[in-house]
């Protein structure tokens, strides 16, 4: 399973990286693979401040609706568009093309509470 390095991760099977003060948000690998099949996710929270561990969305796959949870505090400008209508990017790509918001953090000190890929990877073997 890939983990990459310079992301950081959360219990949830959340991933974020980090450029200055936006934060890109996705699933796993490990995630998507437990979900199956993407077919629709559901993002309507772009504009609005979400705390770290609230809920801005979530994920549909063939069998079951998946909770999507703030890895950190801040606001979300952007989701990605392509998900509308191209949901299984998650699956073939979660860390590139099926990323699915960019957030503008409000508290950087947050980030030291989430997982490196290694103690991630601990996490989903165990």
């Amino acid at each position: 399973m890939n983990f990459p390095q310079e992301l950081k991760y959360t219990k949830d099977h959340e991933w974020i990286r980090i450029e200055g003060d936006i934060a890109t948000i996705g699933i796993t690998d490990f995630a998507q693979g437990e979900l199956g099949d993407i077919v629709y996710v559901d993002i309507d929270t772009v504009g609005d401040s979400i705390d770290k561990e609230a809920v801005f969305g979530t994920v549909e796959a063939v069998k079951t609706v998946s909770d999507l949870f703030m890895p950190v505090s801040g606001e979300i400008v952007e989701f990605n568009k392509a998900l509308e209508t191209q949901p299984e990017m998650v699956n073939t790509d979660p860390y590139g093309a099926g990323w699915m918001v960019k957030v503008k953090m409000t508290n950087t000190d947050e980030l030291a509470a989430l997982l490196s890929a290694s103690d991630y990877s601990a996490l989903v073997s165990a």
